[in-house]
């Protein structure tokens, strides 16, 4: 019997490690401050709005093990149905912003929306767990991202919808998106800007993966 107490004592012990050991996260980058997410939301370009699409950063934030910032999504909200206009660059700190293998994409606000200063691009713009985000070099084509802003970062006038219902629509309507990769069919500052190089085809997933987008989202940490 005390055999039997013992050997069931270590089962136990054993178990508790087991569980302790599986809750752990792992370590987190210490530098990052910046990445592309790297899922999709749930349900398109529907966030269930501007609050959602920041829960999404700060729930991969959190897997990754870097959940002790507080990280917002890099995107705008229109005015529009009673809501005033939100400005992406008005949400995500005052920088420098680095990501997960340290590299630095901005050093402030001006420089990340500097077409010529930015930082953001295929080798720089990794997701949560240090990975590159497929562009047009890539067999899988996945270079745009929503932003639903304009070039200085704010959002754009109400009227045309750009931001998909600010997040709350996945078929109808349109979202801005930029091109991590920097790249675009014309030779110009526009088609090769990080976060406003043209409207989605739509706002459902299909839609966002038919012109080579998976919607995903920029994440800033703004502390």
């Amino acid at each position: 019997m005390k055999t039997l107490a013992v050997l069931s004592g270590a089962v136990l012990a054993l178990g508790l490690v087991s569980a302790a050991h599986a809750q752990q996260q792992p370590p987190q980058f210490p530098d990052m401050t910046f990445f592309i997410t790297s899922q999709p939301g749930p349900d398109g370009a529907n966030f269930g709005g501007i609050e959602g699409a920041d829960k999404h950063c700060q729930d991969l934030a959190a897997k990754a093990g870097a959940g002790g910032k507080t990280w917002r999504a890099y995107v705008s909200q229109q005015a529009m149905d009673g809501k005033p206009a939100v400005n992406a660059r008005d949400r995500i700190g005052k920088g420098p912003w680095h990501n997960a293998m340290g590299t630095r994409v901005a050093a402030n606000l001006e420089d990340l929306h500097d077409t010529y200063k930015s930082g953001i691009d295929t080798d720089t713009g990794l997701t949560e767990t240090g990975k590159k985000v497929p562009s047009r070099l890539f067999l899988i084509n996945q270079h745009d991202i929503l932003t639903g802003t304009q070039a200085d970062g704010t959002a754009p006038p109400p009227g045309k919808d750009l931001t998909c219902g600010n997040w709350t629509k996945n078929k109808e309507g349109s979202a801005m998106v930029g091109h991590h990769d920097r790249m675009g069919l014309r030779d110009d500052a526009g088609s090769r800007s990080w976060n406003a190089s043209h409207p989605s085809a739509g706002c459902d997933r299909p839609s966002l993966v038919r012109t080579g987008g998976n919607g995903y989202l920029y994440c800033f940490a703004a502390n």
